[in-house]
């Protein structure tokens, strides 16, 4: 740890410019790989307006890409709340793009820029670079070409096709972006030069593919041999899948080639934030615990002033605060709170376990260990969400938080406190919670199961059905509706339990 004192702190007041933003990442630079072991992509600051920033907000962040009316809608509403004071915006966004570019607001005080420095351009960008997720499923160097690529290509089609018809895809094909995420099998990454050199060799097999399918289906009327044929066509049609939209690229009988390419842009879109829904959590938590860190080291070392610390101390404050359930404003869990709690906690246990830690996390490697970004490095390079949860979550934080788990049954207008702080509680509040943040829990397991090539060519899924858990009417009726869009046929929904009998039906055309 450098325990040098600087005669002098890197600046004084509340004003901010790029030389002294530079200055001010130098040396944070030193402290986050030097002192804490951080790894990053090279970074690229860039200064924006509170409306820049809200036009990163209605486009996740990215800093640019084909227009659709619903972003605008997103910035227009973010917009109002905004001037309105309902809402505030953030400091800093960061993607996961090589070089890693962090976004800073030209309206932040230069603590704030020394802060949002530390949390985006050195917390996010090293959970970016390390994350398994993150390097199994994207390729951070090569989106930005996809973003030029995507709006090239949808301002070709609308210049062909028209505006509305592009829009028309569009609009299906962004409701249903989460039917078209690759959950198993790791998808091929995005790359700009192989989609370029591909690109026309793909689309005119997948023409072929569908047109030999399609054609040598015509509708006939059903024969006795309905079952063989069913399994027949499965098998050739590699069903069940569960990448809805892949399997709509590929097989919708009346899509044009170039109505295929927009629903892949918005699939490989969909697919490279993936991880992100995956990790919020503890990607949250280790850019605030590296902030938190790198602020203390700055001031221990007289590089920013004791006023600075005040003002960092109460932003912080604010950023971890976790309302309460019954409080103005609660939404859930706020992510900064708890990461940053855990953070904190594995930096105790790493160093100064109690006999309670040792005894709950008897086994694991890391308690005692003395080196606490050594255990946190680990962590944010090989967990997601859910893991980091089930391994790390202690009975300290659970006391801290005040968790205990109420069981609700839709058969009993009673609740039921069945989990409390002993030990029992402990360990089935953490996996609880564990499973609150597992996309594979959360999300509904939706399946193309079949097509009807020998009849009406209606598309049939199915809903597995978890934990009794069944679809809400509305979502149900508006995703068929956008299915029906694409399939260009009718599109059937069977919610289904898990011994196979069928609980409800649902049909579009």
């Amino acid at each position: 740890m450098n325990t040098t004192k600087y005669s002098a702190p890197l600046f004084t007041g509340a004003n901010w410019t790029r030389p002294l933003i530079q200055a001010t990442y130098n040396e944070i630079e030193k402290i986050a790989l030097g002192e804490f072991g951080l790894d990053v992509y090279p970074t690229q600051i860039d200064i924006i307006t509170a409306e820049q920033m809200l036009d990163r907000y209605a486009r996740s962040g990215l800093p640019f890409g084909y227009p659709h009316w619903s972003y605008g809608k997103h910035f227009a509403e973010q917009e109002r709340l905004y001037r309105s004071g309902i809402i505030g915006l953030a400091y800093e966004i960061v993607i996961n793009t090589d070089p890693c570019i962090a976004y800073l607001m030209e309206e932040n005080t230069m603590m704030m820029q020394a802060l949002t420095t530390a949390h985006a351009a050195f917390g996010h960008n090293h959970f970016f670079k390390n994350n398994h997720l993150f390097k199994q499923w994207t390729d951070a160097g090569s989106i930005l070409g996809y973003l030029a690529f995507a709006r090239d290509y949808i301002a070709k089609c609308e210049d062909e096709h028209g505006v509305a018809k592009v829009e028309q895809v569009l609009d299906s094909a962004h409701a249903l972006e989460n039917l078209g995420i690759e959950r198993a099998n790791r998808p091929q990454k995005l790359n700009l030069l192989e989609e370029k050199k591909l690109q026309g060799a793909r689309l005119e097999e997948a023409a072929r593919t569908y047109n030999d399918l399609w054609s040598k289906t015509i509708p006939t009327r059903v024969t006795s041999a309905v079952e063989e044929t069913r399994e027949r066509r499965r098998r050739a049609l590699d069903l069940p899948e569960g990448n809805i939209l892949y399997f709509i690229e590929k097989h919708a009988p009346k899509m044009e080639v170039w109505q295929r390419e927009i629903v892949r842009i918005v699939r490989k879109l969909a697919q490279y934030f993936y991880p992100q829904r995956q990790t919020k959590l503890t990607n949250e938590g280790c850019a605030t615990f590296v902030h938190y860190e790198t602020m203390n080291r700055l001031y221990d070392t007289g590089l920013i002033t004791e006023g600075s610390m005040w003002e960092f101390l109460h932003m912080h404050t604010n950023v971890v605060a976790q309302r309460g359930f019954s409080k103005s404003g609660f939404s859930g869990i706020n992510p900064y709170a708890l990461g940053f709690a855990m953070m904190k906690d594995i930096q105790r246990v790493a160093t100064e376990p109690t006999e309670e830690d040792r005894r709950w996390f008897r086994g694991k490697d890391f308690v005692g260990t003395g080196d606490a970004w050594a255990v946190l490095r680990k962590a944010w390079a090989n967990l997601r969400d859910e893991d980091f949860i089930r391994q790390h979550l202690s009975p300290k934080v659970i006391r801290d938080f005040k968790f205990f788990s109420i069981y609700d049954s839709a058969e009993n207008k009673d609740l039921l406190v069945d989990a409390i702080h002993d030990e029992e509680g402990y360990r089935k509040i953490k996996r609880l919670l564990a499973d609150e943040y597992d996309v594979g829990q959360t999300d509904p397991l939706i399946q193309v199961e079949d097509v009807d090539l020998s009849g009406d060519r209606t598309l049939t899924l199915h809903h597995v059905i978890n934990s009794g858990v069944r679809l809400d009417q509305g979502s149900v009726n508006k995703t068929l509706k956008h299915l029906a869009s694409l399939w260009g046929y009718g599109v059937q929904l069977l919610e289904v339990d898990k011994e196979g009998t069928v609980r409800a039906e649902h049909n579009a055309r």
